[in-house]
């Protein structure tokens, strides 16, 4: 059994989690502040790629990142690097899918916040920077942890826009999804049963960890007290 599969879904997963991160907190910090109009507009168009059809999102990828596009054409001619079929294609695909789910979650983690916990900081002289890491973001991260999980999962388990835009060659851009696709449409069903597992396996321990997760941001003491301890 060809292990590159799981290796490389876990090494697409990963990449593009780390980007969701930063950039779901980003966009995230900054729309919970804006007017609610604005906030309505910027939240239909961060979480439309949520509820459109993955095949939509890569064919939108595709017009892009193409080689006979802009962005493509540059990126060949600066940096000799194709944005398609390869396997970094994917993490663009899988970024742009799960990003939805981590900037939710933390918007949602973000609007929750006591503000009163910052003005105290205020008061003290404390930065918006120092405010933000030492007290928003311990206040927060039960929320914030729960959607780099699940951004995680979604980029793990992400097919339609990583078939069109990294497609599939074995031992170069196959993901667990891909693969089992494809093991299906040639008949190989047993191997393609093994692949599936392996995926549930995965999925299981996620699901887990949110729950965990979940639990443990129901408790109001654990959230406010690491808040607290920061002010004093």
């Amino acid at each position: 059994m060809d292990w590159y599969p799981l290796f490389n879904s876990l090494r697409i997963a990963a990449v593009s989690t780390v980007i969701i991160f930063f950039l779901g907190l980003l966009a995230a910090y900054y729309v919970a502040k804006l007017p609610p109009l604005v906030k309505g507009v910027l939240d239909v168009v961060l979480t439309l790629p949520l509820v459109l059809p993955p095949t939509v999102v890569g064919y939108f990828l595709l017009r892009l990142l193409g080689p006979k596009r802009p962005v493509g054409i540059w990126f060949a001619e600066a940096f000799g690097l194709r944005l398609t079929m390869v396997w970094y294609s994917a993490v663009a695909a899988s970024a742009v899918v799960a990003f939805p789910l981590m900037y939710r979650t933390a918007r949602g983690a973000f609007e929750s916040f006591d503000r009163d916990l910052a003005y105290a900081a205020q008061t003290l002289g404390r930065s918006n920077t120092w405010i933000f890491w030492r007290i928003k973001m311990p206040y927060c991260r039960q929320g914030i942890l729960a959607g780099t999980v699940l951004s995680f999962a979604r980029a793990l388990g992400e097919y339609g826009a990583t078939a069109m835009i990294a497609g599939y060659t074995p031992g170069k851009t196959a993901t667990i999804s891909t693969t089992v696709y494809q093991l299906w449409r040639t008949d190989h069903d047993e191997l393609a049963f093994r692949w599936v597992l392996v995926n549930l396996a995965i999925s299981a321990v996620v699901l887990l960890t949110v729950n965990m997760l979940e639990k443990r941001g129901r408790d109001p003491r654990r959230k406010a007290a690491p808040a607290a301890e920061e002010v004093e």
